[in-house]
């Protein structure tokens, strides 16, 4: 493949970058806050705001509880 053909394809988002971005957007449809967030999966905004940023590791738990939060599925989560 040629260097200008490879270089102008977008790479696929990782896991990571799926559940911020679907987080973020799945908060902000609610019209909720981080704090609101946070308040009602039971973490903490800061911890909310981390997973946001994909600067914080999120264990499986933590998804569910956000998921829960949301009233959504988890693999929505990690739907693109």
């Amino acid at each position: 493949m040629p260097v200008s053909e490879s270089s102008s394809r977008s790479r696929a988002p990782t896991a990571r970058e799926l559940l911020a971005m679907n987080i973020v957007r799945l908060r902000k449809e609610r019209g909720w806050s981080q704090e609101d967030l946070a308040l009602e999966s039971g973490l903490h905004r800061t911890f909310v705001a981390h997973v946001e940023r994909q600067v914080r590791n999120i264990s499986i738990d933590n998804i569910e509880r956000l998921a829960n939060a949301l009233q959504i599925d988890v693999h929505v989560l990690l739907l693109p």
